[in-house]
């Protein structure tokens, strides 16, 4: 065996020479080993671990399975409290279910004691006469043996003859006494014998089997999960459910998790858990189980083949309401994660509305409603939010927190349209001006970044720094407005990525979330969202994200009569809640909790105070520019500008569609004048030759206080 160095050399930049002279051999030298015949060596770290049958062994191997020294429900004080209570409601219906039909029971009772009677009768004869011992003694008579004949005979009459006196006595006792209560202790003497008629209703049980107290049968409570059936229901959706090599295998037993049962399995090597999400719909029929009580889901903690199957053991539509944590007291901060709802185990869920916005969307009955009250009732009682609410549909679904709104607007014509931009207008100029104040505050003022935090507006008061949550509901209403649509993606964008640093929230609800109703530019900047039940995976994806139908987000699973229920993600990960449903009048007293709390803070301002809302607009005629430019084009004509313009905002440029060409060429060129921005002659081949134009390098670099 031999071995032949190679030394391959490289030039030497100039730069190189000031490096010392062993950083220039490691970077100008490289020798490499060959050696010729070897044999390949291997590539896998040995194996090392306790020998086998060791005490040691066999320690390590029950602590890295070992289950936990508490149960669950004793580490979890909620879930303890929940129990108890559940099992003391149950046994109190149970106790009173049975309490109300007892007059019921002593009838059947009543109705039996007949025929109770009578086989109390019969038996009393038969123990009277000693009837059991009369087939000994025939025997004794058909085998002629006389001594046996006569010893039974002589037994019989010693056992019946005390028999007869002592039924005799009990029946001339029990005559008498029932004669002397007649007449001394009617009412007594009533109540005894219909308590005696009753306990000897219990003898006359019908041969059919029929009970005699009234059983539920409750048909939504399941059965217990178990191994069989999740190896079963999995290879019945074309999974390999028998345990072996290639087949599915349990990563730990199937255990009691909450109202329900969990199971972890890992899948067949080169499954992904995603594809049973994808086929939830065809699991549950497999398990012969509700849809709404299957919930499969992905460890991705462990790997993407690792399935965690939850089946519910009742099911979760049909379950009783759970009441919203601020229902009766308590307030709220829009800093942090503030009660939104519950998913399938009964665990509470939080949504996080501060440096984020919000997306909801699900068709008509989908509870929109339920999920908009739980989220403005949330932030009403934060006393230091202020709230913007324009509620298109005119139904005044959300006015039982209309005495604390800084603007409430309830309507679907123009001009609550206009309104509704008006408000999106002014959280921009809110955040540009927020923005400002930020920029000149020293770095340690702001550690976790430029962005507004609760301690920033309590130590500035004057600055007016609290959140303000902008709710727009129906807002379809104004992306599809011919007059309005542009400006209002536009904004809407805009203040989705540009305000939120700044506590500037805008929450988005619609009940048509297609891709006409619902911009792209919109839908891709959100970072929350909210999909109730839709029809298909493209509604599915418009609101949650682009592939996440196919991660296994589905929406389109979900019922339109499981109102209110809904997949909440934030990023590529969602998980299944429904929000707390609040009646209308519950609602309304909120809102009284919540007008009290802000009354006694100071903090009401706007409307709330009688005050006239003006609402902001900051924007200039080149920021509009800006917004109507179509993208990747380096010049426009200015009659081009003049017409996207009048369509982007009427209010203010509509009236120049009414003048000649050069006339609103010229008009634009005044306004633009302003802001030192000028018009020129250009000639453009792809249009209609030369005319006056603009540039759109000629435009100020955009100023949008971030």
């Amino acid at each position: 065996m031999t071995n032949n160095v190679v030394q391959l050399h490289k030039d030497v930049p100039p730069e190189a020479h000031s490096f010392t002279e062993e950083a220039k051999d490691t970077l100008t030298e490289t020798i490499i080993d060959v050696v010729q015949d070897a044999a390949p060596r291997p590539v896998d770290p040995p194996v090392e671990k306790a020998p086998a049958g060791t005490w040691i062994a066999e320690r390590q191997a029950y602590l890295a399975e070992a289950p936990p020294v508490v149960p669950t429900f004793l580490r979890n004080a909620a879930e303890f409290v929940n129990a108890a209570r559940w099992t003391a409601s149950y046994y109190g219906h149970v106790a009173s279910f049975h309490a109300i039909r007892l007059p019921v029971y002593a009838l059947r009772l009543l109705t039996r004691a007949p025929r109770g009677l009578a086989r109390m009768v019969i038996r009393w004869g038969k123990w009277v006469a000693d009837t059991e011992a009369r087939p000994v003694e025939a025997k004794a008579a058909a085998s002629a043996d006389i001594e046996a004949w006569l010893s039974l005979s002589r037994e019989h009459s010693r056992r019946v003859r005390p028999r007869r006196i002592a039924s005799l006595a009990v029946a001339t006792t029990t005559g008498i006494t029932a004669l002397v209560g007649c007449f001394l202790a009617p009412g007594w003497s009533l109540t005894a014998t219909l308590a005696a008629t009753t306990l000897i209703g219990l003898n006359g049980k019908k041969r059919d089997g029929k009970p005699l107290v009234t059983r539920y049968v409750a048909t939504n409570v399941l059965r217990r999960l178990d191994s069989t059936e999740v190896l079963d229901a999995l290879a019945a959706i074309g999974i390999e459910g028998k345990k072996g090599k290639r087949g599915a295998e349990f990563a730990s037993e199937v255990m009691r998790d909450g109202p329900g049962w969990r199971a972890e399995v890992d899948l067949p090597a080169g499954v992904k858990a995603a594809e049973v999400l994808e086929k939830r719909e065809a699991l549950a029929a497999a398990m012969r189980r509700p849809i709404s009580t299957v919930w499969p889901s992905v460890d991705r903690t462990a790997h993407p083949g690792r399935l965690v199957l939850w089946v519910a053991q009742r099911d979760p539509a049909k379950s009783g309401r759970r009441l919203w944590p601020l229902m009766k007291q308590g307030t709220a901060d829009v800093y942090e994660p503030l009660p939104y709802g519950f998913d399938p185990r009964g665990n509470l869920i939080e949504i996080t509305l501060m440096y984020s916005n919000l997306l909801v969307g699900g068709i008509p009955g989908s509870g929109k409603t339920s999920c908009a009250l739980a989220i403005v009732l949330g932030v009403a009682l934060d006393p230091t939010a202020e709230l913007w609410i324009y509620e298109l549909k005119g139904s005044g679904d959300l006015d039982s927190v209309k005495p604390v709104c800084h603007r409430y607007v309830s309507g679907d014509e123009d001009e609550d349209l206009e309104a509704a931009l008006g408000g999106m207008r002014s959280g921009i100029a809110e955040y540009q001006r927020r923005a400002k104040f930020i920029k000149s505050l020293p770095a340690s003022e702001v550690p976790d970044g430029r962005r507004v935090t609760r301690a920033l507006a309590e130590k500035y008061p004057e600055q007016q720094l609290g959140p303000r949550v902008i709710v727009i509901d129906e807002v379809q209403e104004l992306f599809t407005h011919p007059d309005y649509k542009d400006e209002a993606a536009a904004l809407a964008t805009r203040l989705i990525k540009k305000g939120r640093a700044y506590g500037i929230i805008l929450i988005l609800l619609t009940q048509n979330p297609d891709a006409n109703s619902l911009p792209t530019s919109v839908s891709s900047s959100v970072g929350t969202r909210l999909c109730l039940a839709v029809m298909d995976w493209r509604a599915n994806n418009n609101v949650l994200g682009t592939g996440a139908y196919d991660r296994g987000m589905r929406a389109t699973d979900i019922s339109v009569d499981e109102q209110g229920t809904g997949i909440l993600a934030r990023g590529r990960e969602g998980i299944t809640v429904r929000a707390a449903f609040i009646k209308q009048t519950e609602a309304e007293e909120i809102g009284k909790r919540a007008l009290a709390l802000r009354t006694a803070a100071g903090t009401l301002t706007g409307q709330a105070v009688g005050a006239r809302v003006e609402e902001q607009d900051v924007e200039t005629i080149v920021d509009h520019v800006r917004a109507i430019w179509p993208d990747g084009v380096e010049a426009v004509h200015s009659h081009r500008l003049v017409d996207a313009l009048a369509a982007y905002r009427p209010d203010l440029y509509k009236e120049w569609l009414a003048m000649e060409p050069a006339e609103s060429s010229t008009a634009l060129s005044v306004a633009l004048k302003a802001f030192k921005v000028a018009t020129k002659q250009l000639t453009i081949r792809e249009c209609c030759g030369g005319a006056k134009g603009l540039r759109y390098a000629d435009l100020p670099t955009a100023e949008d206080g971030e």
